[in-house]
């Protein structure tokens, strides 16, 4: 296979990944203006913060205002990680290779991409938000039941799942920071609201439900963070993650360095009881995770996508 065609499947997965993942936290946080009180309300600041794109959107706008964070959220062009920014790099990956998949797949992602453009303004007023989110989400998952169900399980799948669990891994670790910390204001007066905050933090996930069937015990911070991070049954905990991309790099070649790094994140999992870490204490976890996620798409990089003759040896 291709270098270029690797790289292309690779990235058309973690951008429908992306997209995905954003329009659920972008909902959920949205739906939690239903669920608090009067005058206690989420702050959206959070929300960019997953993103990582604090600078970029303060180099636009004044403030972390609702309809400033959703149109950055939703429809940006100039934030690649803005849900119609994803979806065009998606539909772009996917146009270069359209050999590789299905017609289906195609025809989906195309069209998701044109449901995303020409519904953005509907979906930025609070009465067409709900509708054109859900619409975003089914949207994504359709394409990846497209894929899994009609694609040739070859190495170019395996490439596909790859940055699939890759990019849900960086988003799962994401959402756990900055939902935990900072998503209703730091006040005494809210912290009866913290089921609440938990909830959320489950809910965009899409982990309420199995999290309620597998622990059976109320909602609260250490097992739900036990959950998230540990489960091996749950496919968008980070355990789960980790595992399925070492079954993906153990079915491809040179697959050394991408198997070190990935042990190195299982086993830095593995030492620490994540229910027992204060604030702080799992903000530098999940930082070092975070550089870990970083590293592991740096050794796919150098592994896959760049000629092999410019692979350093050893």
């Amino acid at each position: 296979m291709l270098s270029r065609v690797a790289e292309n499947l690779y990235w058309l997965a973690r951008s429908v990944e992306r997209a995905e993942n954003t329009a659920r936290i972008v909902n959920v946080n949205a739906n939690l203006l239903l669920d608090l009180p009067k005058g206690v309300a989420p702050g959206w600041a959070p929300l960019v913060d997953i993103t990582g794109a604090n600078a970029l959107f303060e180099e636009h706008h004044k403030d972390y205002g609702e309809r400033q964070v959703m149109r950055f959220l939703l429809g940006d062009e100039r934030h690649a990680g803005s849900i119609l920014s994803a979806l065009n790099a998606a539909r772009e990956n996917c146009r270069t290779i359209r050999d590789f998949v299905p017609r289906e797949a195609w025809e989906q992602i195309n069209g998701l991409t044109l449901y995303a453009r020409d519904g953005l303004q509907k979906g930025l007023t609070k009465n067409g938000r709900h509708l054109y989110l859900r619409g975003l989400i089914t949207g994504s998952q359709l394409i990846n039941g497209l894929l899994d169900g009609t694609m040739l399980h070859d190495q170019g799948y395996e490439l596909l799942k790859l940055g699939r669990y890759l990019e849900r891994a960086d988003m799962t670790t994401r959402i756990a920071d900055v939902h935990s910390a900072a998503l209703l204001p730091d006040a005494d007066e809210v912290r009866p609201y913290d089921n609440i905050q938990w909830v959320s933090v489950l809910k965009s996930l899409t982990a309420y439900q199995m999290y309620r069937r597998s622990t059976q015990i109320r909602v609260q911070r250490g097992p739900v963070l036990r959950f998230i991070f540990k489960s091996p049954r749950f496919p968008r905990s980070l355990r789960w993650c980790i595992d399925h991309i070492r079954i993906c790099v153990e079915r491809l070649p040179r697959n050394e360095g991408c198997l070190r790094v990935n042990g190195r994140l299982a086993r830095s999992l593995d030492a620490v009881e994540v229910e027992g870490l204060s604030q702080q204490e799992l903000h530098t976890f999940i930082d070092d995770l975070q550089l870990g996620i970083a590293d592991l798409n740096g050794e796919i990089t150098q592994a896959w996508f760049l000629p092999v003759a410019a692979v350093a040896p050893g």
